[in-house]
């Protein structure tokens, strides 16, 4: 494939994979949590299935990666991208460790769950009768979604200075973030223009890759991808080529 044909930009969001609290649904921001060895085997499926040459995310097509400094995030990019894509990445200086992708500082509410925030807040009626929601509400002694916001916002700018010169694939110039599932759904919230508090449900798989690009080759029209449709790899079509 040609530089000609890479196409729009697009940003491949990869969530890190199973901890011990995300099996019991505890907020996890910044305590550092290792994966475990189902979250090792979620990445390393994620990782076979679409990293490598002719696959969805091609190392040699990216143009950055940006990481979470968090323990579970850095084993995660370390066992998706295998070791010679890793070198190549880190040789090209293309390789990013930022606070703007750590998980949103949860604070007093670190290693709770939803019912047990919930119900302390309601202790100290702090909420009235509509029950807390992180989007809206933020946490005690952590973020605001405004401070979330912000960081993203950042971080998005940075991308799409990136990527704006070549919206119709001039040059390959895809981006990987490795992070967290709050923190990744409100990138997405952002990428796609919404406040935090717009409902947006959205749910994505420990392990998991989600897909954001543009519209119309427009670096001002971003939008997530629904499906993809992923051509056969150059040795497959060849022998579907023979069969007919």
């Amino acid at each position: 494939m040609s530089d000609k044909d890479a196409g729009t930009p697009r940003l491949f969001l990869a969530r890190h994979g199973e901890t011990e609290w995300t099996i019991n649904g505890r907020y996890t921001g910044v305590t550092e949590l290792p994966l475990t060895p189902n979250g090792e085997r979620q990445v390393l499926g994620s990782g076979r299935a679409l990293v490598g040459s002719n696959k969805l995310i091609n190392p040699s097509r990216l143009a950055a990666v940006y990481i979470s400094p968090r323990q579970r995030a850095q084993q995660t990019y370390d066992l998706l991208f295998p070791g010679p894509a890793k070198t190549a990445l880190a040789a090209a200086d293309k390789v990013h460790t930022t606070s703007r992708l750590a998980e949103w500082d949860y604070g007093a509410y670190e290693g709770l769950l939803t019912k047990e925030i919930r119900a302390r807040r309601a202790t100290r009626g702090l909420d009235g009768e509509r029950p807390w929601d992180i989007w809206r509400d933020g946490c005690e002694d952590g973020e605001s979604p405004a401070e979330v916001t912000a960081r993203l916002d950042d971080l998005i700018r940075e991308i799409r200075d990136m990527q704006r010169p070549y919206m119709h694939g001039e040059k390959p110039v895809d981006v990987v973030l490795v992070a967290h599932g709050h923190l990744l759904r409100a990138f997405a919230k952002r990428w796609l223009g919404y406040s935090m508090e717009t409902p947006l449900s959205m749910m994505m798989a420990p392990g998991g890759v989600g897909v954001l690009s543009y519209q119309h080759h427009s670096v001002d029209e971003p939008a997530f991808l629904l499906g993809l449709a992923l051509p056969l790899a150059e040795e497959a079509a060849e022998v579907e080529e023979v069969k007919n």
